[in-house]
């Protein structure tokens, strides 16, 4: 039997979702991401000339810089900032601006649970906004798992309550995610694969592969959102979903 949660969501219903691209003017590409009340703001810099030290010069380097919504960056910060990174590079095409820097600037404007996938979710809407070209598009999900239930979208009480969880990125066909003439190159489809997954906690395999399926089913919902999230809106009809 489904059981129902505090805020009334059964355990595999998101909370409303919201995406405001071009927020801010002098970045070259920036979004804000909301799920229920969590909210980041992303913003994107370059390419710009040259890459950082240790960076491999033939291909385009990106650099994420997190910044919470109080106080200095720890070490969470610092690991979202590594997995940020490396789900990125996945999705990006490196070799198209080679020896060049891509900033993304990631702000927590607040937290209320499942702030990673939604600073994944910001970034790749923000690098759209860029036009940063993009292998495909990608989408992200928090999945907990308490008392022999796996729940998605978790607010900050559920994740304090939760004995392990999993961020999960699913990719997206190549939708929408180029400007008008903008450089084409042709991509192997991605498809029923998984980008990132990130686990914390003791989860057992069987655990796990749930909270994979029951993800990977959802990344649809986000998918959709996302793409028409990335078509041309007004300043005053910025896409939301409940």
């Amino acid at each position: 039997m489904e059981v129902d949660r505090a805020d009334g969501r059964t355990r595999n219903q998101l909370r409303p979702l919201a995406c405001t691209r071009g927020t801010l003017n002098r970045a070259h590409g920036s979004a804000t991401w909301s799920q229920g009340e969590t909210k980041v703001l992303a913003a994107v810099f370059g390419p710009k000339a040259g890459t950082k030290k240790n960076e491999n010069p033939e291909k385009a380097c990106i650099e994420v810089i997190w910044k919470p919504k109080t106080g200095l960056i720890g070490k969470p910060e610092k690991e979202y900032e590594m997995i940020l990174k490396r789900t990125l590079q996945s999705i990006c095409l490196l070799t198209v601006n080679p020896n060049t820097t891509t900033s993304i600037i990631v702000q927590v404007v607040n937290d209320d649970g499942a702030l990673l996938p939604c600073a994944i979710n910001a970034a790749c809407a923000a690098l759209v906004d860029a036009g940063i070209p993009l292998k495909h598009l990608a989408v992200a999900i928090c999945c907990c798992l308490a008392d022999g239930y796996v729940t998605l979208d978790p607010c900050k009480l559920e994740e304090q309550r939760t004995k392990a969880f999993a961020y999960l990125v699913f990719p997206n066909s190549l939708v929408s995610v180029r400007r008008k003439g903008s450089l084409q190159v042709e991509i192997e489809p991605v498809e029923h694969g998984i980008i990132t997954s990130v686990t914390r906690g003791v989860m057992p395999v069987e655990d796990y592969l749930r909270c994979l399926e029951r993800g990977r089913a959802v990344s649809a919902k986000l998918s959709e959102f996302l793409r028409r999230s990335m078509q041309v809106q007004a300043p005053s009809d910025s896409p939301t979903a409940g």
